[in-house]
This record gives C-alpha cells, structure tokens and sequence, in this order.
C-alpha cells in the first residue's frame, strides 16, 4: 500500500504544472548535465591551471578507458600529468592508487605533491624505513616496497586500482632494475599500470611485452621537448682572456641548426691548440709528425701531449651569470668534484644572490634544520661551510651528502633562491629541479671499473634538466672545453636523443622461493618466461639461428676440402684449439686467481705446464704432420678454426637466449633443494616443490646476499652476538666499497681474535661456499666477496657514539654512512620479523636483531626527511 501511495504521489507530481524556473536555477541545472556529460579525463584538464598537451590527453583518456598506458617523452615533458590523472581517476572511482619511484627523495618529493593536492588524511608513503599512513588511498612508495607487498599478498592491495611505475627505464639498471619486472608481472589482472618512460628507441618492444603480460597497453610518445634545446661549448684561450660561447652546431642560412660540428669553433680549438704549442716550445715538424689533431700523439713517435688550457669551474659560472643564463644544475662526475668546486667559487669571490635572497636562505635553513640534527653532528658535518656557500648561491649535490642536506639545496633552488648546483649523475634522475641551463664538464666518467664515454641515453637525461618550462623560452646545455674534447663527439650524443632499454632481470633466490610460496613450479617457470628479458631474448634468437646454419654449412665444406688420407684432420685442429686456449686464456686466468698462498699457486702453474706439455707431444705426433697437402689443409683449416670458435660462440649465445631466464630458474631451485630450503614434491612425473620452514625464512628476507643471510641464520653463525656485534657482521652482507676501498675493517670489535673477528671469519667461508655451489651449477648473479670495511664503524656506533666519533680517521663520508646505516636497519627488521622461521635453536637471534635496529636507527640515521 505503501509503494501504491508513493507512486501515486509520483503521478500527481508528474501531472501537476512545473514550476517556472529563474535564470540562474536554469543555467545551474544545465552545467550540472552538462558536467555529467564530460569525461572523467575532461574534467580533470579543465581543473588544471594550463591547457595539457594533446600527448596528455590521448593517455588520459586511454587510461579512462580502461587500458594500461605506457607513456615515453624527453624530461620536463609533462608526463607526470598522466600520473596525476591516475590518482584523480581512482579518486573519482572510489579505489586505491599507488605512486611507485625508484628512489626514497623522489617519493618523498611525491608525496608532498599529492598531499597539497588531496590532504594528509587520503596520502601516505612507505619507503622502508618510513611508514606513513599506509592504508591510504593513495600511497607513495618504493618500488621495492611495492614488490615485498605483492609476495606478502598485502591486505593494503585490496581495491588497488592503478599503479604509476615513474622512471620505469628504470628496468635496465642492474641490480635494482628486476624489481620493476618482478611488479609488472605480478600485479592483480585488475590493476591498470601506468609507465612514465624516458624516450627510448625501442619503446614499442617495450609496450608489446607489456600488452603480452598485462592486456591492452596504450603507447603515447611525444619527441617533443616544451621548451627547445640550444647546445654551447665553452671554450677559454688563457686564463687572461674571457670564455668564449659557441654554438655547437653549424646553422644554416636560415639560422637553424644543422647535425655538423660549427667550424667556427672547431677552428677555434685549432687555434688554441697552436697557440699552446708555441707556448711550449713545440716545432712545426714535431706537431706534424707525432701529433694528432689537437695536439694529441698519433702513435709514430711524436712527442708528449701538449694540453690546451681548459676553463676554470668558477670562471665558467661567472660568464654564464654575465650572459644571464643561471640557474645552472653543473654536472661534475665526481663527488670530490662537486665539493672543490664550490669552494673554487668561493676562493674566486663570486656571489650570486642579494642580501634579501641571502636572508630568504638562512631562514629557510634554520626552519628546515631546527631539531633535525645535534650540535656535535653540525660541526661534523662542517654545516657553516655548507651554510656560507648557501648565502653566496652555491651548492653541491651528491651522494656523499646526508638526506637532509640535499632537500635543503633542492628546496633552495626550486625557490630560486641558490643559482648554482655542482651535482654528480644522480640528480638527473627524476627529482624536479629544472634549471635554465646545463652544464656538463667532462663526456666521459669513471663508471667503477674504469674511464668511459657518457652515452647518448645519458647525455640526454642530464640535458633534459635545462629550460624551465612556463619560465624558459629555450634552455642551454653546455659543455666545457675539456681534454680529449672533440666537437664530433658532442655531436653524436647530442643528436642522438633515444636508446635503447634492455632488460637486466635475473632470477633470485629469494624470488624463487616467493614465486614457489604461491604457485607451482611449472607456473612459477611460466611466469618468469613472461619477463622481458625473456622477450627480448626470444625477439634475437632467430638472427643466432640463421647464422648458426650458415656456419655449419660453411664449416662442413672446409671439412670436404681438408679430407686427409693421413688421419683426422679436424682432430689436429682441436688439439692446436685446446693448446692455444690453455696457453692464453688459463694462464691468463691463473694469474688473476686468488691462492692461499704461493705453494698452492705453484701447484696449479705445474699441472697447466703438464698439461699443454702433453698436448705439444701429440700435435708434434699426429700423423697429419706427415701430408705432403699439409700446408693447403692449414688453409682451410685455419678458417675451420676461425668459424668452430664462432659456432661455439653462437650456440653458447643461443641457448642462453631461448629459455634462458627459466634454465636459471632451474638452477636455482636446485642449489635451493640442495641447502633444505625446498623439498622437491613430484607427482605423476610431474615436477613441483614446496618450501621448508627454512624456504618461509629465506622469503622474508629481501636482500642482495638473501641467501648468504639466510644461511647465516640457520648455521648459527649470527647466535651469541650482543645487538652491536650483530649489527657490525651483518654490515659486510651490504657495504660495497667505492672504488676498492674497504675489505677489512681498521679493527675488529674485541680484537683480531674475538668473536666477532672469529663470526667473520665463518661468514666468509659460508660467503665462498655459496660462490663456489653457484659457479658448479651455472648461477651467475652471484656477488663480489663480502667486505667487512665499515664493522668497526657500526659497532661503534650501534654502541652509542657520536657521528664525529664514529668518521673520525675514516674516509666515510657522512651521507654514504647513512645510506649504509638504513639498509642495515632495515635488513635487522627483516630478521626481526622472521623470528617464527627461525626455529627455537635461533629464538634469541630475532630479539637481537630487534635491539640492533633500535640502536642503528637513531640520530641522522633515523630522520626520514618527510616532515
């Protein structure tokens, strides 16, 4: 009755005479349909205060569609409005988004960013050591972070909608680059994933695998830079003269730029190159034969190098602040570098703010300072010398720096406030902080093992930082006469503005028993086949298969026209290819060989002398040595030779290529079964594992030694230690030494024979066991040996010293002590947490773990830089 009375209301309202409407009523109602009617992609650009540009907007309204989007465009593109508008999107449905980034200060940078956009209360951030509303709406995060979740089936992935993967080029870094495959892979079917990419030339293989792995994939390039790009060289005949600017390029006679080297400034370095010989005394006939172009040698017996003179880092900056082309991000390849150089400005007198900027920077300073470090840290730190260069307009920016440091000069010039940052690479990577121009000082870098050739992907990644979009009409990027320089060189990376993204993804241990936990074995194989290092492998192997048949039909008509009637021929061949092998390459690996001692050594050089002597023996023998045609054989025969080692070269190269990722997967769950952590579980001839209590701990701890830990836990080797003892041994499990420092510590915590000492001792045994058990079974991830250089340091300070106490007579640099402190704190966590896998004989090791994180994670170590 009561339905039949509201209807019949609902007719009587129907039936009665509408109600005339103002102007204003009408007007309201029509925006309201008329809102209605808009996209969901619409209505954000129109809330936005500048017009999005139609690559924006094509991903938008892709993403609003349902498909995943992979979007590739230079630096300061505006790709981050894609991401936005995945945020706004699940904002608007009611679901959750995830922000992912590569490094802790570009989330904390994201994070603030959504939190003045949406409010505190609907954002957090985890980064592993911080933890901040984590059950958000929306969540910024590591990547690593995102990965753990996905293998602990996290209850914070429920009504997860889409998930940003910024700098996803990231993938090709080698040994944090998996983790963003390990995600793509493993996201929920429901989740939309949106990829910000650098443009990279093969982007559309990149979209494809992506499609293959996760359904539709929309790809959005845009080549188009907002604000255009000019290139410079600075050069400087002598320090009494002023730099000189120059145009890279050549231009037409339209002005525009051409892909040729300017003559003018080749003419230039010419001159100057002359002028230097002269200086030094260097005749004409000398530079003429012994000397290359630019005064280089020729390898015919010239004389030495004479150098042209080189501009000065602080008078570089001085022409630029008089050409007004400041603020300058300028990239020194070297953390020292970046430190000299801003005390060279200082030395030279330059400033570059006003008093009121000065005034801005030191309350700034104090605000962003106050309560976050100690006196005594301050003075460690040498905070008036950082401060003093601040209120000139300098800075550095590296990694040697702590956390809080580089947010106060990032914050500082993103205000406009500091004019110049001498940064090292690492700044390129998607922190906001464009600058008008760019300065590179050198092409080429020392990448850890020696001097290299900056490549086109990363010149274009440290150019793109140069022209501030809205405030720029064009950006600079410089490059400074330096030795070795030549304009063709600068040329080629600078026209060169894509390159390629391959993949670095390898299996781990700790994956493998992840993957292991929640499906089975030939389901965990299917899956890592999905890789896309697998993609990219099978895409090549057919090139290796053509090849391959080609040699072999080659190699097999040799072997017709070097028949020989007096034995074997090919027989021959290998003997001499064996004989050469152990003559060059295993003397040659010998001598790299780390022996116990000399005796040992010995031993090993007499058995390779046995060895070739009996090779010589029967070369010397073989009854082919006695054919008359045995010089026309050799003919053949050395092509034979030639083309063998190739074949051999490519069924190497093709195997490892066509299910290669899986083969390693293999091998893995092997040396796993072998260790206890897995229990070999097949049924019907079919293969399949399941993991032992010993697997469920080896799963929660995510490192890059995973298993050298994890065998450390259950061999006892961590028992018995007091919190700081713990936390100086596990150190060595993480600390890499830059540039071959580091090995052993100064001192042993209780001397070279305490415990800690003797731990140690165990630990890299336990380290060389692993290393050889991989090696025999064909796992090739495997890491440098354990470097205990810093123990004594952690000890020191997980005993309660202060920062100066524990860098005093080291060479650490604070902010790599940090960075070093926070991967131990968290590791320490992860064996906390794993205290139910531990087993009772290990119960008293989680508690430690749990003491030494308190005492690790205090002080500079514990500031997250998130306030």
């Amino acid at each position: 009755m009561a339905r039949h009375h509201r209807h019949a209301a609902h007719r009587h309202d129907e039936d009665a005479e509408p109600r005339e409407l103002s102007p204003s009523e009408r007007y309201a109602r029509f925006t309201e349909v008329r809102r209605r009617r808009r996209s969901v992609a619409q209505r954000f650009a129109d809330s936005l205060p500048f017009e999005l540009d139609g690559f924006q907007m094509d991903a938008n309204e892709a993403l609003e569609a349902g498909s995943n989007v992979l979007v590739a465009a230079p630096t300061g593109a505006g790709k981050t409005v894609v991401a936005d508008f995945a945020v706004y999107l699940a904002q608007e449905q009611n679901a959750k988004a995830f922000y992912t980034t590569p490094i802790k200060a570009l989330s904390n940078q994201k994070y603030h960013d959504l939190v003045a956009l949406y409010g505190p209360d609907k954002v957090g951030l985890l980064t592993g050591d911080t933890s901040i509303n984590s059950e958000a709406d929306i969540v910024v995060m590591t990547t690593e972070v995102l990965r753990n979740m996905l293998y602990e089936h996290s209850t914070t992935l429920e009504a997860l909608r889409y998930v940003v993967l910024d700098e996803v080029h990231y993938l090709a870094d080698r040994f944090r680059g998996p983790v963003w495959e390990e995600v793509i892979i493993h996201l929920p079917s429901s989740v939309h994933i949106v990829g910000l990419s650098a443009t990279v030339s093969n982007v559309e293989d990149f979209a494809d695998w992506i499609a293959s792995v996760r359904g539709e994939t929309k790809l959005v390039i845009s080549e188009h830079r907002p604000v255009p790009l000019d290139q410079y060289v600075l050069v400087q005949r002598d320090p009494r003269t002023e730099p000189e600017l120059l145009d890279l390029y050549r231009r037409d006679e339209h002005g525009e730029a051409t892909t040729k080297p300017n003559a003018r400034l080749t003419a230039k370095l010419d001159e100057f190159d002359r002028r230097e010989m002269r200086r030094k005394g260097a005749d004409s006939h000398d530079r003429h034969r012994g000397t290359g172009r630019h005064g280089r040698p020729d390898g015919r017996g010239g004389r030495r190098r004479v150098e042209r003179y080189h501009p000065r880092r602080w008078a570089v900056i001085d022409e630029l602040n008089f050409l007004r082309m400041l603020p300058a991000i300028y990239f020194i390849f070297s953390r020292n570098g970046c430190d000299e150089a801003v005390e060279q400005c200082l030395d030279a007198g330059l400033r570059l703010t006003t008093d009121e900027e000065a005034r801005r920077i030191d309350v700034i300073v104090d605000e962003m300072i106050e309560g976050q470090l100690t006196h005594d840290d301050l003075k460690t730190l040498r905070f008036a010398q950082f401060r003093h260069a601040l209120e000139e307009g300098f800075a550095a920016h590296h990694a040697g720096m702590i956390a809080l440091f580089k947010q106060i000069v990032e914050r500082l010039f993103e205000e406009g406030l500091i004019k110049v940052v001498f940064a090292t690479e690492t700044l390129a990577l998607g922190i906001n902080m464009p600058a008008r121009s760019v300065i590179i000082e050198k092409l080429e870098k020392y990448d850890g093992t020696g001097i290299v050739g900056l490549t086109p992907g990363e010149y274009t990644q440290l150019t793109g930082r140069a022209g501030r979009r809205g405030i720029d009409t064009i950006g600079n990027a410089i490059v400074v006469d330096h030795r070795r320089f030549k304009p063709e060189t600068a040329v080629a990376l600078s026209s060169k503005r894509v390159y390629p993204l391959h993949s670095s993804f390898k299996p781990t241990f700790n994956m493998a028993v992840n993957l292991l936990n929640s499906s089975d074995y030939e389901t965990a194989r299917d899956t890592l086949d999905h890789s896309f290092a697998q993609w990219e492998a099978n895409a090549s192997a057919w090139q290796i298969e053509a090849r391959i048949e080609s040699l072999e039909k080659a190699i097999a008509g040799y072997e017709d026209a070097m028949a020989c009637e007096y034995g074997d021929f090919t027989e021959l061949l290998r003997i001499r290819m064996q004989l050469s092998d152990l003559q060059k390459n295993e003397r040659r690996r010998l001598k790299h060989e780390v022996f116990r001692d000399n005796a040992e050594k010995s031993r090993a050089f007499r058995r390779l002398d046995v060895r070739i002597a009996a090779l010589k023996e029967r070369e010397h023998d073989h009854p082919c040595k006695a054919c008359p045609d045995f010089a026309q054989h050799m003919k053949w025969g050395n092509r034979w030779i030639r083309e063998t080692r190739e074949l051999a070269r490519l069924r190497d190269r093709y195997d490892s290529r066509t299910g290669s990722v899986a083969r390693q997967f293999d091998r893995i769950c092997t040396i796993l079964e072998r260790l206890g952590y897995l229990e070999r579980a097949d049924e019907d001839g079919v293969r399949d594992y399941t993991l032992t209590e010993h697997g469920q701990l080896l799963r929660r701890l995510y490192s890059e030694r995973d298993l050298v830990l994890a065998q450390a836990i259950t061999a006892g080797t961590l028992d018995g230690l007091d919190a700081a003892q713990l936390a100086a041994l596990i150190s060595s499990i993480l600390y890499e030494a830059r540039r071959g420092e580091g090995g052993e510590p100064r001192r042993y915590p209780g001397g070279p024979h305490g415990l800690v000492a003797q731990r140690a001792h165990e630990l890299a045994e336990l380290d060389d066991q692993m290393l050889m058990l991989c090696e025999d079974l064909g796992v090739t991830n495997y890491l440098q040996p354990l470097d205990f250089g810093i123990v004594d340091i952690v000890y020191d300070w997980a005993r309660g010293d202060s920062l100066s106490e524990v860098l005093e007579h080291t060479e650490l640099t604070a902010g790599d002590f940090v960075r070093n402190a926070k991967r131990l704190a968290d590791v320490l966590q992860q064996i906390a947490a794993a205290e139910p896998y531990m087993g009772v004989e290990h119960v008293e090791l989680a508690a430690r773990a749990h003491e030494a994180y308190e005492a690790v994670n205090r002080g500079i170590v514990a500031y997250s830089g998130v306030d």
